[in-house]
């Protein structure tokens, strides 16, 4: 079993930076995904950005310039956020699943930390 806690959420003016991190307890399937959602309030979860095992990184259209998914150590996941505006403001939630094959044999959330971007 493993657990997700994510750091570094807040407060920062538009067009500031945060570094968000999420540390994992426990080991993590040798093939898996780590990524980081985020909610806005009323709105469907979405996908901001996704790293593979195998270093391939995807981001939401939105973010993709501006935001950075990085591992560090095979224990923590980092989301480096540029540039931020107002709309980026919501909870951002860690994920990790965990694959044999195609097969997900794990699936893990952290409980979110939350990001408001003033102006």
């Amino acid at each position: 079993q493993v657990q997700l806690v994510e750091f570094g959420g807040g407060l920062v003016e538009a067009g500031g930076s945060l570094r968000l991190s999420c540390k994992a307890y426990g080991t993590l399937f040798s093939s898996n995904v780590m990524a980081w959602y985020r909610q806005r309030p009323g709105e469907q979860r979405e996908l901001v950005a996704s790293l593979t095992s195998g270093g391939d990184a995807r981001y939401a259209p939105d973010v993709r310039d501006r935001f950075t998914i990085e591992r560090e150590s095979g224990t923590w996941v980092h989301l480096q956020m540029d540039n931020l505006r107002p709309e980026d403001t919501a909870v951002y939630v860690c994920n990790a699943a965990g694959y044999k094959g195609y097969a997900q044999i794990g699936n893990y959330w952290g409980k979110g930390t939350q990001v408001t971007v003033s102006s």
